[in-house]
Order: structure tokens, then C-alpha cells, then sequence
């Protein structure tokens, strides 16, 4: 499977691991749940990602967030905006600099306003067509807000 990062269509390395139980070889993810019952074993088998619910609260992980060489939200419905808060605490309240990959159910129309908040990869639903996904991020000449890699809002035509 393919997915977009930074702009770009790449392989999938990563897979996502059940709540709790035998983890598959390879790059993976996991739940918080999983997370804080077999912390150090995954440390110690490396190449783990969490897996954040809407829900999960990241002053949970906060502290750990070194471990992790990828971060995916799960977007269970796509008019569910707390995944685009999440991600833009972690790039601007906690520092998190890696992959923050968005999983589950969100639209096209969605990257951009995503890419925003500090996601930099999205892993879209079987049979999306990526090369028109792509589109998305060229859809808008305008913005009023600064992204998480911004300080100040930019110069527009209203100023």
C-alpha cells in the first residue's frame, strides 16, 4: 500500500498492531492502551509508532513521545476535528518533530487544513487515487492563519 508524505507518494513501511497482544514483525504501531501495559518490552523491540485515538490525552505520553519514530491519528469520522488539535500540540506545545500520519476516516478536502497542523503524512482509504489527493495541497493561494510552522499570520490582501 502507498500513502502521501510530505507531498510525496511513497511505500507504506508501517502497519498497526492490536490493542493488546503479539506484535507483527516489522514497523509498528500501537495503541496508547498497549503502550502503557508493555512499555518497556516495546522499547526494547524498537521500531514502534502510536496510534492516537481522538479521545487519548497527550498529557499521557508526553514523556515518551522520544520513542516514537511515527505518530498516527485515527480519524474515526470525518467531521471529528480533535485529531487536527492534537497534532498541532504536539508539534507546538510538546516539540515532536517526527511523522505525524493521519489514519482512518478523513477526505481530500481535509489535507490541506491538516498538513496546517503539523500532520506530514496521510495514509488515505483503499482505492483513493493519490495523484489527485495530491491536488489538495495546491488548492488554496490565500491564508489567513498561520500553520504550525509559521509565528505570525501572513501578509494578505485584507491587511
Amino acid at each position: 500500500m502507498q500513502l502521501i508524505k510530505d507531498q510525496q507518494i511513497i511505500n507504506n513501511e508501517w502497519q498497526h498492531g492490536d490493542e493488546i497482544g503479539e506484535i507483527p514483525a516489522g514497523k509498528v504501531t500501537v495503541s496508547v492502551v498497549h503502550w502503557q501495559a508493555e512499555r518497556d518490552k516495546l522499547i526494547a523491540r524498537g521500531n514502534i509508532g502510536l496510534r492516537l485515538a481522538a479521545t487519548d490525552s497527550l498529557e499521557d505520553i508526553k514523556n515518551d513521545l522520544g520513542h516514537f519514530e511515527i505518530i498516527a491519528i485515527d480519524f474515526e469520522k470525518f467531521n471529528d476535528g480533535r485529531g487536527f488539535s492534537l497534532a498541532r500540540l504536539l508539534r507546538e506545545r510538546y516539540g515532536y518533530e517526527g511523522e505525524i500520519r493521519a489514519i482512518g476516516t478523513f477526505i481530500r478536502d481535509q489535507l490541506y487544513y491538516m498538513q496546517r497542523c503539523g500532520f506530514n503524512a496521510f495514509e488515505l482509504a483503499e482505492g483513493k487515487d493519490l495523484q489527485q489527493a495530491l491536488k489538495a495541497f495546491t488548492a488554496f493561494s490565500v491564508i489567513s492563519q498561520p500553520d504550525v510552522h509559521q509565528k505570525t499570520a501572513p501578509a494578505g490582501p485584507w491587511r
